[in-house]
C-alpha cells in the first residue's frame, strides 16, 4: 500500500501520453476538501443517478460549479440547475480550485479553468464501469481526477474499450491527469472493497474537475 509512504513527499508517475498521476498531490489539502465536499452536499445531496437505460449506478454523485454532469431519460448532459434541488449547482469551493490548478500546471496543462466538478462517493462494492468523458464541447481540455479516502483500482485503457487496460492502485491524496493524446482515453474503478480510513470511515470520495462550457 502507497500508505506506508506517508511521510514520503508527493512525486509522479508518468501514465500516457499527455497523462501522468501525482502521487499524494492532494494528501495535505484532503481535510480542507473533504470539509467542502460535506458544504457542497449540504446544498446538492448526494444521489444514485439512474442511467437512460434505467440502470441506477452504484457511485452516489453530486456537483458543483457553473455546470453539473446529470442524467435524464434522453442521455447524459451538463446542467446549470441541480435537478433534484431546482436550484443552481453550489459554486466550486476556493480550495478546490486551487488545487485543481496547482494539479493541472504539475502536469503541464496551464491554461486549464474548471468550470464543473462532479464529486463521487463510492462505497464497498460500488464501481465505475469503463467509460470516456466525452460530454464536454472542447476536449482540449484535460480532466484533473483527486483520490480521497479509501484506495482503489483506477482502470486506464485506451481509445477503444477493448484496449488493454492498466490497472493502477490510487489512495488517498493522488491525483490523476489526462489530456491530450489520452483525453479520450476509456477508464474507470473496480469495485471498492471494505476497509477504513481516518477522514472518510468506509467510503472514497472522487473529485473530477472538467471545463464542460464552451472555452471563451
Amino acid at each position: 500500500m502507497l500508505d506506508l509512504f506517508a511521510d514520503a513527499k508527493p512525486w509522479q508517475e508518468p501514465l500516457a501520453s499527455g497523462a501522468v498521476i501525482l502521487r499524494r498531490f492532494a494528501f495535505d489539502a484532503a481535510p480542507s476538501l473533504l470539509q467542502a465536499i460535506s458544504s457542497v452536499a449540504t446544498l446538492s445531496p448526494f444521489r444514485q443517478m439512474v442511467t437512460p437505460g434505467g440502470y441506477t449506478m452504484s457511485v452516489a454523485m453530486t456537483n458543483c460549479g457553473h455546470l453539473g454532469w446529470t442524467t435524464d431519460q434522453h442521455g447524459y448532459l451538463y446542467s446549470p440547475v441541480d435537478p433534484l434541488t431546482g436550484a443552481g449547482w453550489p459554486p466550486l469551493p476556493d480550495v478546490f480550485v486551487d488545487l485543481c490548478q496547482q494539479a493541472a500546471i504539475a502536469a503541464g496543462y496551464p491554461d486549464f479553468h474548471p468550470d464543473a466538478c462532479l464529486i463521487n462517493r463510492y462505497n464497498p462494492g460500488a464501481k465505475l464501469s469503463l467509460h470516456q468523458d466525452k460530454d464536454e464541447p472542447d476536449l482540449r481540455a484535460p480532466i484533473v481526477s483527486v483520490s480521497l479516502g479509501l484506495p482503489a483500482i483506477f482502470q486506464f485503457g485506451g481509445l477503444q474499450r477493448n484496449d488493454p487496460l492498466k490497472r493502477l492502485l490510487l489512495e488517498h491524496g493522488d491525483v490523476v491527469v489526462w489530456g491530450g493524446k489520452s483525453r479520450l482515453f476509456y477508464h474507470g474503478i473496480q469495485p471498492l472493497k471494505t476497509g477504513y480510513h481516518p477522514l472518510t470511515a468506509d467510503c472514497r470520495y472522487n473529485l473530477t474537475f472538467r471545463q464542460a462550457g464552451k472555452a471563451e
